[in-house]
């Protein structure tokens, strides 16, 4: 039988429930940037700062860049970091039982500096942590999952991806991993296509449950 060797892990989202406060801000940022395209918030989730930039700070809007990062900053530096809740059992969980861990965001290092302060013990619970500046492609590119996998040692086929954006699900789609679908940020309906499961949170859920569904694919 087939073993699990890699839990990659989503950021915000999917470790933090951070995803309700970064629709507030980048609501407030569309709203005032692109009045005509409503719900962008929800469009631009999972990609980098650099992508939505490209994308919707170019031409006359270039010249924001920079307060949209400032006010960016701030709000990062005051938002609080909970994690989704059952997360810190799982993660337990999985590591008793032999199976590395990483976080693969799309976070920079500022962002990451933050997280740290707040959570000091963050670190600890990851074998390796891997963010915007490690990726040569951004979601939903497989190159940022693919990066971790092979960071931690595992084959693509030895790795689970635990997701809740519609990009990133799209990510460890396109890295051929079994994706497990958060729904903190989009419905169960919606991110079900893109998933093999699909899970609230991590209450109720554990390594032997994970590998069951794993195995039976």
């Amino acid at each position: 039988m087939k073993e699990i060797k890699a839990a990659l892990f989503d950021l915000d989202g999917v470790v933090f429930d951070t995803e309700p406060q970064y629709s507030v801000f980048w609501g407030e940022q569309c709203r005032e940037f692109h009045p005509e395209h409503p719900g962008l918030e929800y469009e631009i989730k999972g990609q980098t700062l650099d992508q939505i930039f490209n994308r919707w700070f170019s031409g006359t809007l270039e010249p924001m860049r920079d307060e949209v990062t400032r006010r960016l900053d701030v709000f990062e530096s005051q938002m609080t970091f909970d994690y989704v809740s059952g997360f810190e059992t799982f993660i337990a969980d999985l590591q008793a039982h032999g199976v590395r861990t990483a976080v693969v965001t799309s976070s920079n290092l500022p962002k990451m500096q933050s997280v740290y302060r707040h959570r000091p013990e963050f670190k600890s619970l990851f074998d390796a942590i891997l963010t915007s500046e490690d990726f040569a492609e951004s979601k939903p590119s497989p190159d940022c999952y693919l990066r971790g996998a092979a960071r931690l040692g595992a084959e693509p086929a030895e790795c689970v991806v635990f997701e809740d954006s519609i990009n990133g699900l799209r990510s460890g789609r396109a890295a051929k991993m079994f994706v497990v679908g958060l729904t903190t940020t989009n419905p169960q309906d919606r991110i079900a296509g893109l998933s093999d499961f699909q899970i609230d949170n991590y209450n109720h859920f554990c390594y032997n449950k994970l590998k069951a569904l794993w195995q039976a694919i």
